[in-house]
């Protein structure tokens, strides 16, 4: 018996939402993550795209955890000397609020070409709006 390997046009893809409202920011972005990668199906395979496309609103209201507000920074570098910027959380959802979450996904996918394909499937809004309602998406309870 052959072992069923699926071919990149083979594979189905779905439409998640997953409301960031009241959710710590780690286990939003690992949930939007798995599914991103096609974990959470039978036909899994870890160097094809067979994820599904992520919606996630309310993720400026996302929370973190202890003092993470205050201490968590995100460091960003132009390549030219001294030239190392860094926020903290609270400035990071001020000014950008989609930014830590795309982050953070991210952070959680394989760091090469098929990462970079697979961080192109998620939306990230910052209120409850969004406008892919056309494409009949399932919704995620965390």
């Amino acid at each position: 018996m052959k072992t069923y390997v699926p071919k990149e046009g083979e594979v189905e893809r779905k439409l998640y939402v997953i409301d960031a409202e009241g959710q710590v920011l780690g286990r939003v972005a690992a949930e939007a993550a798995k599914i991103l990668r096609g974990k959470h199906k039978p036909q899994y395979t870890p160097y094809l795209d067979c994820g599904d496309n992520v919606v996630i609103i309310n993720s400026a209201k996302a929370r973190v955890t202890g003092k993470k507000a205050e201490q968590k920074m995100y460091y960003r570098h132009s390549g030219y000397l001294g030239s190392l910027k860094s926020v903290n959380y609270e400035t990071m959802i001020a000014k950008h609020p989609t930014r830590a979450m795309t982050l953070a996904i991210k952070g959680m996918l394989p760091h090469n070409r098929l990462g970079r394909k697979m961080a192109r499937h998620v939306r990230v809004y910052e209120g409850n709006e969004h406008p892919h309602v056309a494409q009949n998406p399932q919704y995620i309870k965390l």
